[in-house]
């Protein structure tokens, strides 16, 4: 019996989480900008589109976790998914930082499924996506995940960043780049992250 409500329990947790995802993510009031960003971690490249077509492409560096999606905080993992940009930070010691909505509400479900977070973080994680707010960003399951430069410019930084997914988990351009993009980007542009 137990087990019965659990899974049914869980199906709703699910469900909730779908619909969250799909009227949250394509909130039209929340998206300002025209401009899209892809990125593709296996490739190491970012796209900026207007619809479907290709404004400008960048070589970016991820999360030297590897391949696969974030799944807890110290994973070093870049996440998989759309997302929006949610809060830009000039003060940055990577030069630039925009800053996105992880963990959203499907990092939410597999954090609940797999016992990282309690029912109040997802609750708490889901309220702030309807809300297009920044979801918490201290549980278990990391946060403060965006797009930003490399800092201070060494010839050993750039060769590395060359080579290299270095990231905790974000995604790295240039400085020169992340500035460059920052007029593509606004607050709700959407990001979608592929593996």
């Amino acid at each position: 019996m137990q087990t019965a409500i659990q899974s049914k329990s869980c199906r709703f947790l699910l469900l909730l989480t779908f619909i969250v995802c799909n009227l949250s993510i394509f909130n039209s009031s929340a998206i300002s900008s025209p401009y899209s960003l892809e990125v593709y971690k296996a490739s190491q490249e970012l796209i900026v589109k207007d619809g479907e077509k290709v404004i400008k492409k960048y070589r970016v560096a991820s999360g030297r976790g590897g391949a696969g999606t974030k799944r807890q905080l110290g994973d070093k993992m870049t996440p998989i998914g759309t997302y929006k940009i949610l809060e830009f930070r000039d003060n940055s010691r990577f030069h630039f930082f925009m800053q996105i909505n992880y963990p959203n509400p499907v990092d939410a479900w597999y954090g609940y499924k797999n016992n990282l977070i309690n029912g109040k973080e997802f609750k708490d994680i889901i309220k702030a996506s309807t809300d297009d707010e920044l979801p918490p960003q201290d549980t278990k399951l990391g946060g403060y995940l965006g797009l930003h430069g490399i800092g201070e410019i060494t010839n050993k930084k750039l060769t590395i960043h060359e080579r290299h997914d270095w990231t905790e988990g974000c995604i790295a351009l240039t400085n020169d780049e992340i500035s460059e993009l920052r007029q593509f980007v606004s607050i709700g542009t959407l990001i979608q992250i592929f593996d």
